[in-house]
């Protein structure tokens, strides 16, 4: 305690920042308490403006604190001030809560997007796989006889080349080239290029 001009004990200033961190850092509680004293507000309102949400400023400013307790032995006054030293914990701690959040809205866009139902038009699905149909049933028409079976077995009934040339008691190299100009003549037909 100091005495005064009127010769009154006045009380003792406060502590600095600085003082009170390498308090905290040995500790001492009471020396935390002054400190959350001396700066909370400037925190709060730090992490309020930039997270907007008062709960959440709450939250982060609450983490910063204990924060502030565990790591207080890695201060330096050197390098600058408490108060610079704990702002900008706030402020990297604040900007953390907004790219997890902003994370987690990417997330659940990503899953609500792939979750999607997208809208499906059976009707024009219908009508396409018939037209389509349609053209290709043309197209067989249009081959020689001896084309369309050999493509209607291999294509159609799944059978392999050996065995559409057992079945139709042909040699294999003749099911090969009547499917090669099969083929070659429906994809003429269909319009399809190569």
């Amino acid at each position: 305690m100091t005495v005064d001009s009127a010769g009154d004990l006045a009380p003792p200033a406060p502590a600095s920042k600085e003082e009170l961190l390498v308090r905290v850092a040995r500790g001492d509680r009471s020396a935390f308490g002054e400190l959350y004293d001396q700066i909370a507000p400037r925190v709060l309102g730090l992490v309020k403006r930039l997270l907007v949400d008062h709960a959440q400023s709450e939250e982060v400013t609450q983490e910063i604190f204990l924060e502030i307790w565990q790591s207080a032995t890695r201060y330096e006054s050197t390098r600058g001030g408490a108060s610079t030293w704990i702002l900008t914990m706030a402020h990297r701690r604040a900007v953390d809560r907004i790219r997890s959040s902003q994370a987690g809205r990417d997330r659940d866009t990503k899953i609500g997007i792939r979750d999607l139902a997208v809208a499906y038009d059976h009707v024009a699905e219908t009508v396409e796989v018939r037209i389509e149909h349609e053209r290709v049933e043309k197209a067989m028409n249009r081959l020689t006889q001896l084309q369309r079976q050999a493509v209607s077995l291999a294509y159609y009934g799944g059978f392999s080349h050996s065995e559409v040339a057992d079945m139709l008691q042909i040699p294999l190299g003749t099911v090969k080239t009547r499917l090669r100009d099969g083929l070659i003549r429906l994809r003429d037909e269909l319009g399809v290029a190569s």
